[in-house]
């Protein structure tokens, strides 16, 4: 772990406490949640289903906690981070894990005896993959990091489902396998264009260790099953025509736009436009596909 001295804490207010939730993470997170659950081939009461979104939302607030808790030492070093409460000195890292922990089992704990504990136990493994197999095991070791570690994102749709079901079935599992694989393209993309960040605080993203020509060749590789993934839920007949048009125009942009990055070379004035494209864009694109996904159930009952 990289040694570093983190500013003198002082008393956080409640905007900390909401920083520490990575808020911007949290809303497609939730987003991709609520598709599932409505997704689900049945109806559920509004509080139960307003209780499971608040469930998915604080637990990955507190998985957002958690993880800046344990990575407080390298978010001082990096420019993207640094600003956050604990390297800036504005909490205490105790502050920081005892409102990770609790808010982890109170999530759970309501997910639980509210909705159902199959619901209730992805969202446990959910939190703990992020912190510990991600956070404290992957990211400082191996340049997969975000490969395996994206699993822990992929989760929402899986635990909206089966709040909704108590079940698990094809289409969850799906849409699991969809955001696993946009994972790596859209993490790597960012890299890009931060990897001094990364190198400056020792983790072993791919550009760092690997290169940029390879990272850029994985995230051409990596959008090939995730495109399948993307329109394969349509083949299959498990959504409607909207989901179908939108996720083959959306992807077919997707891969135009990260073809740009895993075939470019760039020079050492370069802004890193086609990588930015790309990021900013494999986050609308998620929005799209399960936005189209609700409508489709809520419009035209597929």
């Amino acid at each position: 772990m990289t040694s570093i001295t983190l500013a003198t804490p002082v008393p956080a207010d409640w905007r900390d406490f909401v920083a520490l939730t990575k808020p911007r993470v949290m809303t497609l997170v939730v987003f991709t949640g609520l598709a599932g659950m409505l997704a689900a081939p049945v109806r559920i009461d509004p509080v139960l289903g307003f209780t499971a979104i608040l469930c998915i939302a604080l637990g990955a607030g507190a998985a957002g906690a958690l993880n800046q808790w344990y990575e407080a030492d390298i978010d001082a070093l990096m420019k993207r981070t640094r600003g956050r409460p604990l390297p800036a000195g504005r909490m205490t890292r105790e502050a920081a894990l005892q409102f990770g922990v609790g808010l982890s089992a109170f999530s759970v704990l309501l997910m639980g005896f509210a909705l159902n504990w199959l619901a209730a136990a992805i969202l446990a493994g959910s939190i703990l993959f992020y912190v510990g197999v991600y956070t404290a095991w992957l990211k400082r070791r191996t340049p997969q990091n975000i490969v395996i570690g994206g699993a822990a994102g992929a989760f929402p749709p899986l635990i909206g489902w089966a709040a909704a079901t108590g079940s698990v079935a094809p289409l969850p599992v799906l849409l699991f396998a969809l955001i696993f694989l946009w994972t790596p393209p859209h993490f790597w993309a960012l890299a890009l264009f931060v990897e001094t960040d990364y190198a400056a605080a020792g983790v072993p993203m791919l550009p760092v260790v690997a290169g940029e020509r390879e990272t850029r060749r994985q995230i051409g590789l990596y959008t090939l099953p995730m495109a399948a993934s993307a329109v394969l839920p349509w083949v299959l007949g498990l959504t409607g025509a909207i989901y179908g048009a939108v996720a083959l125009a959306g992807t077919a942009w997707f891969a135009y736009l990260a073809a740009r990055v895993a075939t470019r070379r760039r020079a050492e004035s370069d802004t890193m436009r086609p990588e930015k494209r790309l990021f900013a864009f494999s986050i609308v694109y998620l929005f799209m596909l399960f936005g189209a996904l609700m409508v489709d159930k809520l419009v035209l009952g597929a």
